[in-house]
């Protein structure tokens, strides 16, 4: 197969299906146990503070295993790992609905993100064999398209679930649909081989390490913690980081992609990433807090204004998709994070008495900019790796995601720490500050695509 030209039709329709649906459990299962929580925690007699590990032994074991899963797909194949990390979040998911303790729940949830890192780290690598060249750019917009449509869903589908059956249901519906996109898998999914190169255990084993107790400190940062743990554990990340990068500019195709850094673009890119989910992660944080406590609004009407952001990105994804297959990302990107820079000042100056009409055509602002930067923003990280070292570039789309959400999450904590009263205020403004940051970053891609034109 001319892996150039894509897949045919209709294997690529079955194929980006099957990773479609790949996704979409990863993220849901992301969502579904926020609701979740209460009801888990009264049902195995934990605490709410015990029973965030839930959540949280999810979403560490995914950022500790994104870019070493990467790396194993550019070695032996990305439908290996693709497959084999949803055979894993299928098993584990039915391994959940079993628990009978919080502990037994949490290595189970540790077991599931594994799985869910292994669909994640080379989802849209595929994408980029599945999809011809000139078709990128809506190829990956179907995978923006289900993440925000999964966000939009999350919480009523648990709801849902909660509704009419105990908790355990909302991991064993995850096993026949994972069952269904394996047997699919098996058939549409392209094979294309690694290169083959001697993996690196060791740097695998630091890059957990670093992302480990970088994740920690950042969140003891915004959580309270002693300061003097928070120090020690980011001199150890920053002292872990140096021997990690060291060791990772000697490898010919590193686990973390200092190669892939060195090109301009992309690192622009990874930048502009950061930055703008640093800043969504601020306003979505926050905004609940804005609405409830600060303007005196419902949890259901608070669910229903935070809808319009995800849900126009639904919409404008696939548009922003096309229109990248043409235009640059850099213009399509800055465009786009000005747009949300304005949607997020908007917010942050609604006033003291604002009407749900009033909230919600801001969010929507926000989901137009954020819709239309993010395909092609992902779209041009993706194509300006060299093919065979597609898994690291998309390892490192999923981890630039993920350090982003990290950063606004302990953000947010730290300013509220600060400042209860006009705590929220503050985080849009800080979320605009950055959106703006990542609006010029994009920018300057235009810059080096007109150097390189002119070289």
């Amino acid at each position: 197969m001319d892996s150039d030209q894509g897949l045919p039709v209709p294997q690529r329709y079955w194929a980006i299906a099957v990773v479609a649906l790949g996704i979409t459990l990863a993220v849901l299962d992301g969502a579904i146990a926020n609701v979740a929580l209460p009801t888990i925690a009264r049902n195995l007699s934990a605490s709410p503070a015990d029973s965030i590990w839930v959540v949280n032994a999810y979403q560490l074991a995914i950022t500790i295993s994104l870019l070493p899963l990467a790396s194993l797909g550019d070695r032996i194949g990305y439908s290996r790992v693709y497959m084999a990390g949803l055979a894993l979040f299928t098993v584990s998911s039915l391994a959940c609905a079993l628990s009978g303790s919080l502990v037994a729940l949490t290595v189970a949830r540790v077991v599931q993100g594994f799985g869910a890192a292994g669909i994640m780290s080379v989802n849209t690598a595929i994408v980029r064999i599945i999809y011809p060249q000139k078709l990128l750019g809506r190829g990956v917009s179907i995978n923006a398209s289900v993440v925000a449509i999964s966000s939009v869903i999350g919480p009523t589908v648990a709801s849902g679930v909660l509704a009419i059956a105990p908790w355990p249901w909302l991991f064993a519906i995850n096993v026949p649909i994972g069952i269904a996109a394996l047997i699919i898998g098996a058939k549409a999914l392209p094979r294309i081989e690694g290169h083959r190169q001697p993996y690196d255990f060791v740097s695998a084993v630091m890059n957990a390490l670093f992302f480990g107790i970088a994740i920690v400190a950042i969140d003891g940062l915004g959580h309270g913690e002693h300061r003097p743990y928070v120090i020690a554990e980011f001199v150890a990340t920053a002292i872990l980081g140096y021997f990690f990068v060291r060791r990772q500019l000697t490898q010919s195709a590193p686990l973390l992609p200092v190669d892939l850094l060195r090109i301009p673009v992309f690192a622009l890119s990874v930048g502009t990433s950061v930055c703008s989910f640093c800043a969504q992660m601020l306003a979505f944080v926050s905004l609940p807090f804005l609405l409830q406590n600060g303007f005196g609004m419902s949890q259901v009407e608070t669910g229903f204004l935070m809808t319009p952001w995800p849900l126009v990105i639904v919409f404008v994804a696939p548009i922003a998709g096309m229109l990248a297959d043409r235009y640059s990302a850099g213009l399509l990107g800055g465009i786009g994070l000005a747009i949300l820079t304005v949607g997020l000042v908007l917010l942050a100056t609604v006033g003291a008495h604002p009407t749900p009409l009033d909230v919600g055509w801001r969010m929507a602002v926000c989901g137009l900019g954020f819709g239309l930067f993010q395909s092609p923003n992902n779209r041009q990280m993706l194509s300006s790796a060299p093919r065979h070292r597609s898994g690291g570039a998309s390892g490192m789309l999923g981890t630039a995601r993920l350090t982003g959400q990290t950063l606004g999450a302990a953000f947010v904590a730290l300013i509220f720490g600060v400042e209860t009263q006009r705590g929220a205020v503050i985080a849009l403004s800080l979320a605009a500050v950055f959106a703006a940051a990542a609006a010029v970053v994009s920018m300057l891609r235009l810059a080096g695509k007109r150097r390189v034109e002119t070289a």
